[in-house]
């Protein structure tokens, strides 16, 4: 995505981005993966359309969708983001995201064009993550910000992220209390 937001490469779609890793962790560690099977392979890099969603995503978001747009912006590709909501019948309203925008998070772009391409403004929107420095971006952008703390989403190893490290508008345990806090 570096590449990408640097401008040294044009916009690619992040599952083109999740092959070439793919590929060249497997040359990095010794196996040419035109040797290896194709549809095997396709289906380890889509690996990350077939997440399980964290288990207050789903409810949370339910109670939210009765106030709130949901729209995901997130870096994944329209067929993953698909993938997942099919998956674990997430209630989202709009799939936009990188994608759509042709911009990766934390590019002013990501955030500004998914306002507007949903007819809002930026202060209308509110990003949550889980992620502070997507947040802070967000907020540079004039958009709302809510962090949601998942202190596992790296690994159990996880040492980045585990707290809220910005003046967020909101700040949650979990997407339940996130929607105690909107009112939802």
């Amino acid at each position: 995505m570096e590449e990408c937001r640097a401008g040294r490469r044009p916009f690619t779609r992040l599952d083109v981005l999740h092959r070439e890793n793919l590929d060249a962790v497997l040359r990095d560690h010794g196996t040419d993966a035109g040797a290896l099977d194709r549809a095997e392979l396709d289906a380890l890099n889509r690996a990350w359309h077939r997440l399980d969603p964290w288990p207050d995503a789903l409810p949370g978001l339910v109670r939210m969708k009765a106030r709130c747009i949901i729209a995901p912006l997130s870096n994944g590709s329209l067929s993953l983001l698909l993938n997942m909501a099919k998956r674990a019948g997430l209630p989202w309203d709009a799939i936009l995201g990188a994608e759509v925008a042709q911009a990766y998070k934390p590019q002013p772009a990501a955030d500004l064009r998914t306002a507007d391409i949903l007819g809002l403004q930026a202060n209308e929107v509110c990003l949550v993550a889980a992620h502070n420095s997507d947040l802070a971006a967000a907020r540079a952008c004039g958009l709302a910000t809510a962090f949601v703390v998942r202190p596992r989403e790296h690994g159990p190893a996880q040492t980045t992220d585990l707290a809220a490290t910005g003046p967020w508008d909101f700040v949650a345990a979990g997407f339940l209390d996130l929607a105690d806090q909107l009112g939802c």
